[in-house]
């Protein structure tokens, strides 16, 4: 008996000593020193959309504006500067005009009359692209954009070289809502699900205080595409989603969780931008992967 008793007290002992185990593994990522706490970065692609009426551009417009979560919030833009069914329309330059005048800010995405991959135009026909695109967005701007994003993601040494050229920099991201693909059917049942599991994929990185910190805070930068009506009439739903889940990741939001300034969202967006093409970031979901077959 005696020696039954002291295997079930050993036995004991070792579940106790497991459970602290599994328990001190639970926060052992906890952050100490705390870096800077985070502040999300709205980025949208491919617009403006020149639908009318309803239109998803208006409608993301004025939900930044107008929110339970904060008022006034600036965006950045990567904007389809000649695409047939957008800003190369008479109504998609006024929608530009707009984002520029409610105080976000542009940048360049194409300047091709469809969505256009980079790397696939050739170097003649992207140079003139990218010179498009820039001249459009001067005129709107009244300065040269500062910032690119390739449409899908992809580029290379070469594409990346002929941005710097063009005194661009290029930007991807750290969460995609993969909103940028409508198969026929406008809806997603994986929204909280998707930005949970990114975040959760960075926190080590912000732990470990691998991202730059700009102005006192951490930007995250979180991508969007303003012409999907789908996300243009849940993006109220999209933010709390956002700040939902770092509270649930026990990552702290600075006091303004979101950019409502544009020279602020600028220098935290020029921090976090790729500047060698030999070092690719981790971009979220199969983007990696799926680019380095092509390579």
């Amino acid at each position: 008996m005696s020696t039954y008793c002291s295997w079930r007290h050993t036995f004991f002992c070792l579940l106790v000593f497991l459970a602290s185990g599994f328990c001190n593994g639970a926060t052992a990522d906890t952050c100490t020193p705390g870096p800077a706490p985070i502040r999300f970065l709205l980025s949208f692609d491919d617009g403006p959309s020149a639908v009318d009426p309803n239109n998803p551009t208006e409608k993301v417009l004025q939900t930044l504006q107008s929110n339970p979560y904060q008022t006034g919030i600036k965006a950045l833009f990567f904007a389809q500067t000649r695409a047939v069914n957008g800003g190369g329309t008479e109504f998609g330059r006024a929608l530009l005009k707009r984002e520029v005048e409610a105080g976000h800010l542009l940048a360049f995405h194409t300047a091709t009359p469809r969505h256009s991959n980079h790397r696939y135009l050739g170097e003649e026909k992207l140079a003139s692209s990218l010179d498009l695109g820039i001249a459009d967005l001067s005129s709107i701007t009244g300065v040269p954009p500062k910032l690119v994003r390739p449409p899908f993601w992809n580029y290379d040494a070469h594409t990346l070289d002929l941005y710097h050229s063009r005194g661009l920099q290029m930007l991807l991201t750290d969460l995609s809502a993969n909103d940028g693909i409508i198969y026929g059917i406008n809806f997603s049942l994986t929204k909280r699900r998707n930005m949970r599991k990114l975040l959760l994929a960075l926190r080590p990185r912000w732990c470990q205080n691998d991202m730059p910190a700009v102005d006192g805070v951490t930007p995250i930068v979180v991508t969007f595409h303003d012409i999907n009506p789908y996300t243009a009439r849940h993006l109220e739903e999209y933010l709390e989603i956002l700040l939902d889940v770092a509270r649930e990741l026990e990552i702290p939001v600075a006091e303004k969780p979101f950019y409502d300034n544009r020279d602020e969202l600028e220098r935290a967006a020029l921090a976090r931008v790729v500047k060698d093409a030999s070092n690719p970031p981790e971009l979220p979901g199969i983007w990696n992967w799926f680019w380095s077959l092509f390579h």
